[in-house]
């Protein structure tokens, strides 16, 4: 039996995925990280904590196996993330993560020096708080001794690879979140790094998702089980793994992801549909092929930030006990999944959180439901941008934490007004990352090949009429909130601590 291993390195645990030419999941593993959030807006980790974590899952799945029949891996990562190295490739700081909101003037300054226009005709996004460019600006402001030190940056799964086999590279779906990235032109931008005083030697060779990136060290072979003959490719930005483990390889396709973020992702086979920066436009691990995607910032998170702090020693099954038998609209409760500000449609770090409508008759499971439907309300603000751009959006794949649950899926179904296809195999990002291994050893001729063995639906969810009526009305008031807590927002700012 032949085997490709997935890595998803996410932002709260590494998942190791032991897949064979079958496209099944034989084996899986995850192992959990900390976060470090110094103050408000901070959101940081150690790399060091990844690679010893996924150590750890790949050495759990290969244990007991024939080395030599792993013949691949490959990489799904959290995107945008920062990773500073010196010229002896030693990391000088703490990653700074995707959801790290500290960089609202940097992104100021980047419209300033590069425009905005030209900023969205290059790297085809805005300037937010969470990519990598407005990080790397922070840095050189604020630790200019670090800067100074710096020879190269990282992306975090690009630094996990490198980690595992001596070889600096980058791929074009992770290098597309850095906003230096010409998108088109598939190379980095020396106008924008030029505009905003970053030095382009401090970007990283590009290389394809599937291109291969060389052999695990002999250190991490003998630390795993593997055998130094593995290959190793270089991946891609979770979501666009979780794009290619979810069959997202045409148009027409559409994706909803419900991790700790959020994010609907639709497939584009040209970089032409203009969103007017509305939502993000980044290359596809598909080669010559790209995604358009919005993104909530705490989608998952919400309701794990929910159960930590009022359900923090149950389990999440318990947590939605009785989910069904709460009423469309929570019996009048509504949340706004605002929890660490948000990206689409608003990108605003400021804003917060809120329940609206609280009184004295609500159980938990209420809240439980408000915060399942706000956290879709959110999602379906993308889905409604793409909609009112003239993209036709009839099914949805639905994967991550969203679709372990048969009630939640209907309300997507509902909330959309869109039909769910649940697939067999969720996990998406860890998926598309054994589909770019198989394809890069050449088991497949193509990752549509690919795709049409690995991926199947397993449950599809129609939308109910009656229901869609009602969260069409829910939706209306859902979307007043953020106006009208905006300034109460900005006002609170100065007692967080």
């Amino acid at each position: 039996m032949k085997y490709v291993i997935g890595v998803d390195l996410g932002t709260s645990a590494v998942k190791a995925l032991l897949m064979n030419q079958q496209g099944e999941v034989c084996r899986e593993a995850s192992k959990s990280y900390p976060s470090i959030q110094e103050k408000s807006g901070y959101s940081e980790q150690n790399p060091e904590e990844w690679v010893a974590k996924t150590i750890l899952a790949i050495k759990e799945i290969v244990s007991g196996l024939d080395a030599a029949s792993v013949e691949g891996i490959s990489f799904s990562g959290q995107m945008h993330g920062l990773v500073l190295l010196d010229r002896n490739h030693r990391v000088l700081r703490n990653a700074i993560l995707w959801n790290d909101t500290r960089t609202t003037r940097q992104c100021r300054e980047i419209y300033e020096l590069a425009g905005e226009t030209r900023l969205l005709e290059l790297a085809k996004n805005p300037a937010r708080e969470g990519f990598t460019l407005p990080k790397l600006l922070w840095v050189k402001e604020n630790e200019p001794d670090i800067y100074r030190k710096a020879a190269i940056f990282l992306l975090p799964k690009d630094y996990l690879r490198y980690r595992l086999t001596g070889e600096i590279h980058s791929e074009y779906s992770d290098a597309a979140g850095t906003l230096l990235l010409n998108i088109s032109e598939k190379k980095w931008s020396r106008e924008i790094c030029e505009a905003v005083g970053i030095d382009m030697s401090l970007c990283p060779p590009l290389i394809e998702s599937s291109g291969f990136a060389g052999y695990v060290t002999p250190v991490i072979a003998q630390e795993t089980g593997l055998s130094e003959k593995v290959k190793v490719f270089a991946g891609g930005a979770d979501n666009a793994c979780g794009a290619i483990g979810s069959g997202i390889l045409e148009e027409g396709k559409t994706l909803c992801s419900i991790g700790t973020s959020g994010v609907v992702l639709s497939y584009e086979e040209r970089n032409e549909r203009d969103f007017n920066g509305k939502v993000h436009y980044f290359n596809h691990c598909q080669k010559d092929a790209y995604y358009t995607m919005g993104v909530t910032l705490a989608a998952g998170h919400s309701l794990s930030w929910f159960k930590d702090v009022f359900a923090a020693d149950e389990e999440f099954d318990s947590l939605l006990k009785g989910l069904a038998d709460v009423p469309i609209g929570a019996n009048g409760l509504l949340f706004t999944p605002y929890i660490s500000g948000e990206r689409t449609p608003y990108a605003d770090s400021v804003i917060r959180g809120s329940f609206i409508g609280i009184d004295a008759s609500h159980e938990r499971i209420d809240f439980v439901r408000a915060v399942i439907e706000g956290i879709t309300f959110s999602l379906n603000e993308s889905v409604e941008i793409f909609r009112d751009c003239g993209k036709k959006i009839d099914s949805i794949i639905s994967i991550g934490g969203g679709a372990k649950n048969d009630v939640w899926l209907q309300i997507q179904a509902d909330i959309f007004n869109a039909k769910i296809l649940k697939l067999a195999t969720e996990q998406g990002p860890g998926v598309g990352a054994a589909m770019l291994a198989a394809h890069g050893c050449r088991w497949y001729a193509s990752l549509k090949e690919c795709s049409d063995v690995f991926t199947q639906v397993e449950k599809t969810y129609e939308p109910i009429k009656e229901n869609a009526d009602q969260y069409k009305e829910l939706y209306g008031l859902y979307k007043r909130v953020y106006q009208q807590t905006r300034e109460l927002n900005e006002g609170l700012t100065r007692f967080r601590y």
